[in-house]
C-alpha cells in the first residue's frame, strides 16, 4: 500500500513540475507535433553556427539554441562548418566571415539599425538559412522572427525576408511607483524590486528582456508617470544602472519619468521655473549625472499640469517651455523628451477638447528631441473612443501614440478582451489632414510629414504574478503591441493567430475557435459596458465596474453623469456645433461625418449626439431598444466565449484551461452586473419597458448602485 502511495505522490509532483502556468508567455520552445511541415524542418535543419561574441551576438545563440534544440530535438547542434545542407547562419553580415563572399549589402539596405534579413543562400555548395543584419540588434531580432516562423508552423523553404520597424522608439511604459505598487495594475506589485537592488538581480528581468525583444520593443520606462523624484537621486540611479544592464543585450534602452518639481524636493531649489537659469543648470548636472551611470539611457518621459502633477504652467510658462528645458539638457547625450498630452487640469467644456487647445497652438514650437505622446482617443483610455483630434493636428511635431495595454477600463485583469482590434481601429483611422489616405498610422509612423524621430508607447500591465499579466489573454496585448509597434500594417487578426500559435497549438480548430473568441471580444466588452457611444460611466475612482448614477465629485468630468447626460428627453453628449463643437478640432470630411446622423456610425452615436429616446435607429429599433440589446448581446457574446472555451477542454493545458474558464465565470457575472444596473439606472430616465426577448435585469436599481469595493487593485 506505501508503495502505491509512493508512486501516486511522484505522478502528482511531476504532473505539477510540468503543468503550464503561462510564465515562458509566448516563447514556448516545446518539442513540436509531427506533420509535413515540421518534418520538413526535421530533415532539413542540421545545425546551426552564430558568428561573433558581444552580449546580443551571444543572446542571440543562446534563444536559437533552446529555440531550435526545444522545437525539433536534440538533433540540432551547433557545428563548427558548413558541412551539410540545413545549417543556420547567424551574424552580422559586415563582422562575418562565413557570409563575406555573399551580395546581400544591398538587400540589407531597407533594414537599417534595427532590421534583418533571413536568406536562403548557396555557402560553399550547400543550402543554409542566413540570418543577417547590419548591427547585433537585428541578428537577435532575425533569430526570434525564424523561431516564430517554426513556432507557428510556417515554410521555411527558400525564404527571402527583410524586416525593419515602422516606428524608431517602441516602449513599454510601466506605471511603478518605488514602493512597488503598480498603479492601474492588476497583476501583482512591480516586477522591478527596488529595496534588493542593485544587489539582487532577478532572473525574471532576462526573461521579461526576452519577451520585449522577441516582439521588437527597444524601450521601457521604469516608474510611474505620477512621478516620484526620488528615482533622480544617486540611491536609486544605481539601480537604475543595475536594470538596464540586465537589459542592454537585448537592445532594451531605459528611460525615467521626471517630476517636473525635482529641482525643489531633491535638488533644494526654490524654484523649478523651467526658465530660471539655476534650475536649467540642475537638469544639466542631473542628466549629467545619470549617463555616468547609464550611457545609453533613452530620456525622459514627463507628465506635467495634470491631475495635481506640477509643470511648467505652476510657473506661468508654457508646454514648450519645459519640454524644451529638458530637451536641451538631453541633447547632448541623444536622449529624447516625450512629454504627454494627457492634460486636463482647467475646468472644461468639454475635457476631451482640452489637449487640442493646449497643443495645437504650440505645434513646430518644441526641440528637434522632443515627442509629444498622445492617448489614442481624446478621453481616456475607453472601451471605443473615436481617435483623437491631435493626430493629423500637429503637422510640425512628432507624435507619439500612447496605448494602453493593461485593461483599466475593461475589466482589469478578469475580463478576456484582445485590444488589437481597439488597436487597429485607431490606426487605420483616416485623419483626413493631408486629404483622403491621411491615417494615423501614418502619423505615427512619420510618413505623412516626413518625421525620422517617431514613437509608440504602451502602458503595461506586467506585475509579478507567474503569468505577468494576470489574465492569460492579457499576454496576447502585450504580443498585439510590440508586433503592431515594429510593423504597424499588421492585422489584428494575423497577429491573433500567431500569438494563439505560439502559445498553446497549432492544431487549426483550436486556432480557429480561439481566435474568433479574441477578435469578437472587445466588441462583446463594449455592448455590455458602453455600447452606441456611450463612454466614461464606470465605478468611481477604482474605475471598477458600472456606476452611471455617479455625480457631484470635485470635478464634474470626474463623474459620469457629466459624460451620458441623460434625461427625461434622451442621453448622450452633443459635440457638434449646436454643443460643444468638439467635433470642430478634425478636419472638415470627419466633422461632416460624425456631425450627419445620417453618416455617424452606431458604434459613435451617443459620444457625438444627444438623442430621444424614441429615435429611429438604422436598424429601424428605437434608441432605448438598441442600447437594450446590445448590453443583452454582449452578456451573449461572453456566453459564447464561455461555451467555446469549454469545448477545449481536452486540448489545452489543464492549468491553463482551469484558469482562463474561472476568469471567464468572473467576467459573465460581471457583464450581467454591467448590463442590469446601467438598463435599470437609464430606464428610471427614460420610462420605457424592457424589450419582451432579452434576458430581464435582475435586483434592484438601489442594489446596484449600494454595492462598494473599497480594496479593488489598481490604485
Amino acid at each position: 500500500m506505501k508503495k502505491i502511495l509512493l508512486v501516486l505522490l511522484v505522478l502528482t509532483v511531476s504532473i505539477s513540475l510540468f503543468a503550464e502556468d503561462g510564465y515562458r508567455l509566448w516563447l514556448r520552445y516545446d518539442e513540436l507535433p509531427v506533420n509535413p511541415i515540421t518534418n520538413g524542418y526535421r530533415s532539413f535543419l542540421k545545425g546551426w553556427i552564430v558568428e561573433g561574441n558581444s552580449p546580443t551576438i551571444n543572446a542571440a545563440a543562446s534563444e536559437l539554441k533552446n529555440g531550435l534544440g526545444g522545437l525539433l530535438g536534440a538533433d540540432v547542434k551547433n557545428v563548427n562548418s558548413i558541412s551539410s545542407d540545413g545549417i543556420v547562419i547567424a551574424a552580422k553580415f559586415k563582422s562575418s566571415k562565413l557570409l563575406s563572399g555573399l551580395n546581400l549589402a544591398e538587400k540589407l539596405k531597407p533594414a537599417g539599425d534595427d532590421g534583418y534579413l533571413i536568406s536562403t543562400q548557396a555557402v560553399n555548395g550547400k543550402n543554409v538559412i542566413i540570418i543577417t543584419a547590419n548591427e547585433d540588434i537585428g541578428v537577435l531580432y532575425g533569430v526570434f522572427s525564424f523561431l516564430r516562423m517554426l513556432q507557428t508552423n510556417e515554410h521555411i523553404n527558400y525564404l527571402d525576408i527583410v524586416s525593419a520597424p515602422k516606428i524608431k522608439l517602441r516602449l513599454l511604459n510601466h506605471w511603478d511607483n518605488l514602493d512597488r505598487f503598480v498603479e492601474r495594475g492588476y497583476a501583482g506589485i512591480s516586477i522591478w524590486d527596488w529595496h534588493r537592488l542593485p544587489w539582487y538581480i532577478d532572473p525574471r528581468y532576462t526573461d521579461y528582456a526576452r519577451a520585449n525583444a522577441s516582439v521588437g520593443i527597444n524601450g521601457t520606462v521604469l516608474t510611474n508617470v505620477n512621478a516620484n523624484a526620488f528615482v533622480l537621486t544617486p540611491q536609486y540611479l544605481e539601480k537604475v544602472k543595475a536594470i538596464a544592464d540586465v537589459l542592454r543585450p537585448y537592445g532594451i534602452k531605459v528611460y525615467l519619468t521626471a517630476r517636473f518639481s525635482a529641482p525643489v524636493e531633491i535638488g533644494k531649489l526654490k524654484t523649478a521655473d523651467p526658465l530660471d537659469k539655476d534650475v536649467q543648470q540642475w537638469w544639466k548636472d542631473k542628466v549629467k549625472e545619470i549617463y555616468s551611470y547609464i550611457p545609453d539611457f533613452g530620456g525622459f518621459l514627463v507628465k506635467a499640469n495634470s491631475e495635481g502633477q506640477p509643470g511648467p504652467q505652476n510657473y506661468g510658462r508654457t508646454h514648450t517651455d519645459g519640454a524644451n528645458m529638458l530637451a536641451d539638457a538631453l541633447k547632448p547625450y541623444n536622449g529624447i523628451v516625450m512629454w504627454r498630452a494627457f492634460v486636463y487640469d482647467n475646468i472644461p467644456e468639454d475635457r476631451a477638447k482640452l489637449a487640442y487647445k493646449e497643443f495645437k497652438p504650440l505645434d513646430g514650437t518644441f526641440r528637434d528631441n522632443v515627442l509629444i505622446q498622445v492617448k489614442n482617443g481624446p478621453l481616456d483610455f475607453q472601451p471605443r473612443e473615436p481617435f483623437h483630434p491631435l493626430f493629423g493636428a500637429m503637422p510640425a511635431t512628432p507624435l507619439m501614440m500612447e496605448f494602453q495595454i493593461t485593461q483599466e477600463y475593461l475589466g482589469n485583469a478578469t475580463h478576456l478582451v484582445y485590444l488589437g482590434t481597439l488597436y487597429k481601429e485607431c490606426l487605420d483611422a483616416d485623419t483626413y489632414a493631408k486629404g483622403e489616405g491621411s491615417q494615423v498610422a501614418k502619423v505615427i509612423d512619420g510618413s505623412l510629414e516626413g518625421h525620422e524621430l517617431t514613437g509608440i508607447a504602451g502602458v503595461s500591465n506586467i506585475g509579478n504574478e507567474r503569468n505577468w499579466t494576470g489574465h492569460l489573454f492579457g499576454q496576447a496585448n502585450w504580443y498585439v503591441f510590440g508586433r503592431l509597434a515594429w510593423d504597424i500594417n499588421l492585422n489584428a487578426d494575423q497577429v491573433a493567430d500567431e500569438w494563439i500559435r505560439m502559445t498553446f497549438t497549432n492544431d487549426n480548430e483550436v486556432v480557429s475557435s480561439i481566435k474568433e473568441m479574441m477578435m469578437e471580444s472587445r466588441e462583446n466588452t463594449v455592448n455590455y459596458m458602453t455600447p452606441i457611444g456611450l463612454h466614461h460611466i464606470m465605478g468611481w475612482d477604482k474605475h471598477y465596474g458600472p456606476g452611471p448614477w455617479v455625480k457631484d465629485k470635485s470635478r464634474a468630468d470626474w463623474t459620469a453623469v457629466y459624460y451620458h447626460q441623460a434625461d427625461s428627453a434622451g442621453i448622450g453628449f452633443d459635440r457638434t456645433a449646436s454643443g460643444s463643437n468638439a467635433l470642430g478640432q478634425y478636419y472638415k470630411p470627419v466633422d461632416d461625418f460624425f456631425s450627419s446622423l445620417e453618416t455617424c456610425p452606431d458604434e459613435y452615436l451617443l459620444w457625438f449626439h444627444h438623442l430621444s429616446w424614441d429615435y429611429k435607429m438604422k436598424s429601424g429599433k428605437t434608441l432605448w431598444d438598441e442600447i437594450c440589446y446590445h448590453y443583452n448581446s454582449g452578456v451573449e457574446g461572453v456566453i459564447k466565449m464561455q461555451s467555446t472555451w469549454n469545448s477545449l477542454r481536452e486540448k489545452i493545458d489543464n492549468e491553463e484551461f482551469n484558469h482562463v474558464s474561472m476568469l471567464l465565470n468572473i467576467q459573465l457575472n460581471e457583464a450581467r452586473w454591467w448590463r442590469n444596473s446601467c438598463l435599470l439606472y437609464f430606464q428610471s430616465f427614460s420610462k420605457r419597458p424592457f424589450p419582451a426577448d432579452i434576458e430581464q435585469p435582475e435586483g434592484s436599481l438601489e442594489y446596484y448602485e449600494s454595492m462598494q469595493f473599497p480594496y479593488a487593485p489598481g490604485i
